[in-house]
């Protein structure tokens, strides 16, 4: 295990060439990041993760599956979970027979979704799933929507609690995201650079609230690609300001820090000046991040695609030997962190499990 593996990086096909397995092997990587692109069926994503585990048993496999329309695996088995929206409106519903029964029953279906979310993906070898999602639902963004609990901070606060409890019932760890808040902005940073041009305060009243109130259940966060000018000219994923300043010191996160991924045209724009991956990659581990994601890079062949990834292995090697960055043993202690603790059910004693039923039933 080396010092600091900061590297999330993403594979092509369905499973490992050469060049993945060089790639995985290298100190610098800490984990992997699974699309739909590489689920065929659930016997296949199991020895998948079962092959990356054999390159190296402390990598960090990932995916994002939330539910709704960003949930990666579907087929085969694999329940359709609800986007957290739902829970959101089950929530809202009047209470009957007894004031508040809703909210009860909808945090009840929380837990559920986190248990079932996690149980499924720890049964094929997956370790961690970016969600829940915290932003707020403003009615505005488009990349957020029903991707959000709800608008009400207090509300997505105590849902996202209870389903990170399901994963936490499942062996699973939990990311937030994206801090300190992506709703209220309409554009997309896959593809623009969105301006949340609101005061600190604001920020801190709402859409950053639940991470201050969820400090000793979040396990990790990913921040924004997001420019707050009132608190710092850089997005947050880079922002000293945000994620040691504020994250850490006034909202008391100990976790681990992801960035988002870093080819997204959000990632790409740092104090005005267009950047390389490597130079985006090292802005963000200097600014307080303990693990960056580069995604859909790898796109081309097994053998002659990742050329992208390569030169941000490459580079980010120099910038260590030249001091441009320092490995940091907590953020390696952070990444492990992350790794399950405990042994996961096969899927077919899964299926049969009372607390794995009795969870699918309450999924809305």
């Amino acid at each position: 295990m080396s010092l600091h593996a900061p590297l999330i990086i993403d594979i092509p096909g369905l499973v490992l060439s050469r060049l993945d397995r060089q790639r995985l092997r290298h100190p610098l990587v800490g984990g992997v990041i699974l699309f739909a692109r590489n689920w065929q069926d659930r016997t296949q994503l199991s020895l998948l993760c079962r092959d990356i585990k054999r390159v190296r048993s402390d990598l960090l496999i990932c995916v994002d599956h939330e539910g709704g329309r960003v949930q990666r695996f579907k087929t085969d088995g694999f329940t359709h979970l609800p986007p957290m929206g739902t829970l959101g409106q089950m929530w809202l519903r009047d209470g009957k027979p007894a004031a508040g029964s809703a909210a009860l029953e909808a945090t009840n279906a929380a837990t559920a979704c986190g248990f079932v979310l996690g149980a499924e993906l720890r049964a094929c070898g997956v370790d961690l799933s970016f969600t829940p999602v915290l932003d707020l639902d403003y009615g505005e963004s488009s990349v957020i929507g029903d991707r959000a609990f709800a608008r009400d901070p207090r509300v997505v606060s105590l849902l996202a609690k209870s389903l990170m409890h399901g994963l936490l019932q499942s062996g699973m760890a939990n990311c937030g995201k994206h801090f300190p808040g992506h709703g209220f902005v309409k554009a997309d940073s896959h593809t623009d650079i969105p301006v949340d041009r609101r005061s600190l305060k604001a920020i801190l009243a709402e859409d950053a609230a639940p991470y201050g109130w969820l400090n000793s259940t979040l396990c990790s966060v990913m921040p924004a690609h997001v420019i707050y000018p009132k608190v710092d000219a850089r997005p947050a994923g880079f922002s000293s300001k945000w994620l040691n300043e504020i994250l850490r010191g006034q909202l008391g996160f100990t976790g681990a820090i992801f960035s988002d991924d870093l080819a997204m045209a959000g990632a790409r724009l740092i104090d005005g000046l267009q950047v390389s991956y490597a130079q985006a990659a090292v802005a963000a581990l200097r600014a307080g991040c303990d693990m960056v994601l580069l995604c859909n890079q790898s796109l081309a062949s097994s053998e002659g695609g990742g050329k992208a990834v390569d030169e941000l292995i490459d580079e980010l090697t120099q910038a260590l030997l030249k001091g441009l960055w320092q490995p940091q043993e907590a953020s390696e202690e952070r990444r492990c962190a992350l790794l399950p603790r405990t042994p996961a059910a096969p899927w077919d004693a899964l299926m049969v499990q009372p607390d794995y039923m009795h969870a699918l039933g309450l999924v809305p």
